[in-house]
C-alpha cells in the first residue's frame, strides 16, 4: 500500500448517533460483518448471501462449519484454504452487534440486495453488490443519470469542462454520478453542488469513514448531505486497488449513459467506458488537443465511433431529454477590458508559452507579463510551469 494511501486510512470524524435498541440484530447487521472479514470481495459476499441469510452464514462460520456450496468455493480460487482460515480466525473476534453500533453512530445505512433501501438500478445489473452501505439518500437514485468520469490528473481546461457539465446537467434535473476522486470526477460534482438542481450521486472504493484522496473530505461531506454518497466497502476499509474497478462498474451501473471529459491511453475511466459496454450503456467523449496527454484515451474513444460532447446539448439529446436547456452558468469574475480581452484571445484553449503569446500578441514582454499577471488573478487564466492555460468558467478555484 502507498504512503498516500496509507495516511486516506485513518478513519475520518463522523457524526454520534444514539445506541443501538436492544432486541435481534436485523440481518444487514450480519451482512455487514461478513463483508469487513478478511479477503472478502463482491463476488464472494455474493455467493454466501445467494441462497442464505446474513445470520445462518455468520452463525454457520462461527460454528467452525465451513461454506461447502460449488459456487461460494469457485469464488475462493486456489487460496481457498488460506481464505477459510483467515474467516475462520476472524469471525472468532467479531461482536456483531458492537460492529453494528459503530454503523449506526456512524450514521452509515445498509442495504441488502431485495430490500426496500437497495437502490433499484443496480437490482437488475450483471453484477450486482449484495450490500451496499450509504450516508444520505438512497432514494435520490432516480430519474435520468449521467456518470461523468476521467483522470485525476486532468487539465485546467477539462476540470472546467466538467464542471460545467455537472452544473448544466444538474440544473436541467439530470443526476451526476461520479467516483469522487480528484480531478475530472471532483469538478463535476462541484458543479453539481453550485447548481443545486438534480441531487449528487458519488461511489467511492473505500469504507464511507476512509476519504480517499484525503482533500476530497469536505466534498464527500457535501454530496452526502445533498445527495447520496454509496460503497460496497465497509466500515474501516482501506482503499486497496482492486476496490476501484469494483467500483468503477458501480458507476457504469447506476447511469444511463457515461461522459469521458479526460483519460490518459490506459486511464482507470477507461475501465468504467469497458463496464458500461457490459451493460449496454452509451459512452460519450469530449474532444481534446492532440498535445494533450490526458485527452489521448478521449481522442480514441471517439476514433472508435463514440459520440462526441461539445457541449451539454450533446448529453441532453442522447438522454432524448434535447428540450430540458439548464440555466446559464453564474460566472462571477470580471470580464477583461479591451486590451487584457485580446491577451485572453491570443492563449485560446490550448496551453501556451510566453514566448509564443509574444509572437501571437506583438506586445513587449513587461507589458504582456503584466496583462497575464492580471488575468491569472482574475481567474480567466492559470500558470503551470512556464505555461499559460485558459479556464472556461470560475470554480470556484477549486474545481481543479
Amino acid at each position: 500500500m502507498s504512503a498516500e494511501v496509507a495516511a486516506a486510512s485513518a478513519p475520518a470524524e463522523m457524526p454520534a448517533a444514539p445506541a443501538v435498541s436492544s432486541g435481534p440484530l436485523p440481518g444487514a447487521a450480519y451482512a455487514s460483518a461478513l463483508a469487513g472479514l478478511p479477503r472478502m470481495g463482491p463476488s464472494r459476499l455474493s455467493a454466501l448471501l445467494a441462497h442464505d441469510e446474513p445470520a445462518v452464514v455468520w452463525r454457520r462460520l462461527a460454528a467452525g462449519r465451513m461454506p461447502t456450496d460449488p459456487q461460494v468455493l469457485r469464488s475462493l480460487g486456489a487460496e481457498r484454504d488460506k481464505v477459510l482460515d483467515a474467516w475462520r480466525t476472524a469471525v472468532a473476534d467479531v461482536d456483531v452487534a458492537a460492529a453494528w453500533q459503530r454503523l449506526v453512530q456512524a450514521g452509515v445505512g445498509v442495504a441488502l440486495a431485495g430490500s426496500p433501501a437497495y437502490p433499484p438500478a443496480l437490482a437488475g445489473d450483471i453484477e450486482p453488490p449484495a450490500v451496499v452501505f450509504h450516508r444520505g439518500a438512497p432514494q435520490v437514485i432516480a430519474g435520468p443519470r449521467v456518470a461523468i468520469v476521467g483522470t485525476r490528473r486532468c487539465s485546467t481546461t477539462g476540470a472546467g469542462v466538467a464542471f460545467e457539465l455537472g452544473h448544466d446537467l444538474a440544473a436541467a434535473g439530470v443526476a451526476v454520478v461520479s467516483g469522487l476522486a480528484s480531478g475530472i470526477d471532483g469538478a463535476a460534482h462541484r458543479g453539481v453542488l453550485a447548481a443545486a438542481g438534480a441531487p449528487p450521486i458519488g461511489v467511492v472504493g473505500s469504507g464511507l469513514d476512509v476519504v480517499y484522496p484525503r482533500g476530497q473530505s469536505p466534498l464527500w461531506h457535501a454530496v452526502a448531505e445533498a445527495g447520496v454518497l454509496l460503497s460496497e466497502a465497509p466500515l474501516g476499509a482501506a482503499p486497496e486497488r482492486w476496490r476501484f474497478p469494483a467500483r468503477n462498474r458501480i458507476i457504469a451501473a447506476l447511469a444511463d449513459l457515461v461522459v469521458v471529459v479526460e483519460s490518459h491511453r490506459r486511464g482507470g475511466s477507461l475501465h468504467t467506458v469497458d463496464e458500461a459496454d457490459r451493460r449496454g450503456r452509451d459512452v460519450l467523449a469530449v474532444p481534446g488537443s492532440i498535445r494533450n496527454p490526458a485527452a489521448t484515451g478521449t481522442n480514441e474513444l471517439l476514433a472508435e465511433g463514440r459520440a462526441p460532447v461539445c457541449s451539454v446539448d450533446d448529453v441532453l439529446v442522447a438522454l432524448g431529454l434535447s428540450g430540458a436547456r439548464p440555466a446559464a452558468s453564474n460566472d462571477r469574475r470580471v470580464p477583461p477590458d479591451g486590451a487584457d480581452q485580446a491577451v485572453l484571445d491570443a492563449v485560446g484553449w490550448q496551453p501556451a508559452t510566453l514566448d509564443q503569446l509574444l509572437l501571437r500578441t506583438g506586445l513587449d514582454l513587461a507589458g504582456l507579463a503584466t496583462a497575464l499577471d492580471r488575468l491569472c488573478e482574475a481567474g480567466w487564466l492559470v500558470r503551470h510551469g512556464g505555461w499559460y492555460e485558459r479556464v472556461a468558467v470560475d470554480v470556484g478555484r477549486g474545481a481543479t
